[in-house]
């Protein structure tokens, strides 16, 4: 009987050809379809986040809940209740409310624009900047939101010292700063809170997306 050598046999193992599980259009696209995907996701995200804040627009817009609370917050500071004030109110604050779901609706547009444009089978150089192409509209959709949500809070106090001129209207230096203070620590917390929303809502899709980018790039290299 023959003497078993080890090292002979594990130098054979190493040396036998080994199956690829999967060939290099698989891979090609597996990657393609998972980014597709990450796309649609974020799609169906953007289409959630409008319905919830119509739906929640409209509601405040029946109740007036929003306008009561703005203008206890105005008879606090000393301001007579008026319907000319309420009127106005409600006209600034529904036309900035139609202007961000319209921006929202454009944006879920764009993002139903691409998912349907990538094309799985389609040439990896033009995938890779369709996919490049919407990373910058979903940055475009964050940082837009973020800035409405500034631009509507300096529209809201600069109305509310219009009123106060107004009606000529003069409050001690400590509840102006205080009021001030509070406008910007309240607004500065809620970009943060929006900011983590995006960072962790979609921001854990793009990551992926990110990855995906970085492969199909890898390959698309050694094709040259």
């Amino acid at each position: 009987m023959p003497e078993f050598d080890l090292d002979s046999f594990k130098k054979t193992w190493q040396e036998q050809p080994v199956q690829e599980k999967y060939d290099y259009n698989e891979i090609l696209q597996m990657l393609n379809k998972k980014s597709r995907n990450y796309v649609k996701y974020i799609f169906w995200i953007s289409v959630i986040e409008f319905l919830f804040f119509t739906l929640i627009g409209l509601f405040y817009i029946i109740q007036g809940k929003e306008s009561n609370s703005f203008i206890n917050i105005l008879t606090k500071l000393g301001v007579q209740r008026t319907s000319e004030l309420e009127n106005t109110f409600d006209n600034i604050y529904l036309v900035l409310k139609v202007l961000s779901l319209a921006i929202t609706a454009y944006f879920v547009f764009k993002f139903y624009q691409n998912y349907k444009v990538i094309k799985i089978e389609e040439n990896l150089k033009r995938f890779i900047l369709k996919i490049i192409k919407f990373k910058k509209t979903v940055n475009a959709f964050i940082l837009i939101n973020i800035a409405l949500l500034i631009t509507f809070t300096s529209i809201f106090t600069i109305f509310v010292f219009y009123i106060l001129n107004t009606q000529n209207v003069e409050i001690p230096n400590s509840t102006l700063i205080g009021f001030i203070a509070g406008i910007i620590i309240s607004t500065a917390f809620t970009v943060i809170m929006v900011w983590l929303y995006y960072r962790v809502v979609y921001g854990i899709i793009i990551k992926k997306l990110d990855k995906n980018l970085t492969q199909l790039k890898e390959i698309d290299s050694q094709e040259i």
